[in-house]
């Protein structure tokens, strides 16, 4: 089985990054990632957007990854650009480049906000989908009611010509999530980043399997196995271990559309 990591970040290395992606047992490394890729079956990923929306900043191997363009925090600390509009379509003209990633919790703006409806507009024209941070946020400075999921429901229903990524499956706003994708034609979800850190599968369900069993409630309470991708958000995970829990996750039928074909389809990839 082919495999698509339809969501992860790549950091610079530094001794904080390095330990982080050393403490899920990787290396902070795109050769190293390759060769885990190579192991594991994954064909492709990708990169979300951090910190600068400068093209030349975004230089991948391009037969391993494509990327978004992201809209992240570094915007509201640093002073949103006069010219944000300009970098993002300039981003968006690149064949590597397959999407806008939003950080609304983050930046604190809502996704209603006049900011976006510029990069909504340039989705629109390039057709490539905005994938959004939904649910959870990993600084408590962050806001999460700017990050719930019914936040995307106003704009996809007000954008029905954009395609939008609920990324992290809006967990653990997992009934709204799922309510959001269901209604949404336009709106598809990531499953990246349900988990953090290492973790042994049978360990793991043996203590927590309540989570897991309602993610797999409500994954197929949406059942649109065709608007559903896998992703990891490496590095907070082992690239191996998360793979077994999203296959726990997904029924068996599913997993070529779900590790594949959607992320294929939903990105553009012409994988």
């Amino acid at each position: 089985m082919k495999i698509i990591d339809a969501h992860f970040h790549i950091f610079p290395p530094d001794p904080r990054n390095d330990q982080r992606t050393r403490s899920v047992g990787h290396e902070n490394s795109i050769d190293h990632l390759r060769q885990v890729y190579t192991q594991l079956g994954m064909v492709h990923g990708v990169v979300m957007g951090n910190r600068s929306l400068d093209p030349a900043y975004h230089d991948y191997p391009g037969d391993l990854f494509h990327y978004c363009v992201g809209l992240d925090g570094s915007l509201t600390r640093e002073g949103i650009p006069a010219d944000y509009v300009e970098l993002v379509e300039e981003n968006l003209k690149r064949e590597s480049c397959c999407g806008v990633k939003l950080y609304p919790g983050y930046n604190r703006i809502w996704l209603s906000d006049p900011l976006y409806e510029p990069i909504y507009d340039l989705a629109q024209r390039y057709d490539k989908p905005v994938a959004i941070h939904m649910g959870q946020t990993v600084f408590p400075a962050a806001s999460l009611k700017y990050a719930h999921p019914l936040v995307l429901d106003e704009v996809a229903a007000d954008h029905p010509k954009v395609r939008f990524v609920m990324c992290h499956f809006g967990n653990p706003f997992l009934e709204s999530a799922a309510a959001v994708v269901e209604k949404n034609p336009n709106v598809c979800t990531d499953l990246s980043g349900l988990l953090e850190g290492r973790f042994d599968l049978k360990e793991y369900l043996t203590r927590l399997g309540h989570y897991a069993d309602n993610l797999r409630s409500w994954l197929a309470y949406v059942e649109k196995w065709d608007s559903i991708m896998y992703g990891t958000d490496w590095p907070i995970v082992n690239l191996g271990e998360y793979l077994s829990f999203v296959q726990y996750l997904v029924p068996e039928e599913h997993w070529e559309k779900v590790f594949f074909e959607n992320a294929n389809r939903i990105y553009g990839l012409g994988l």
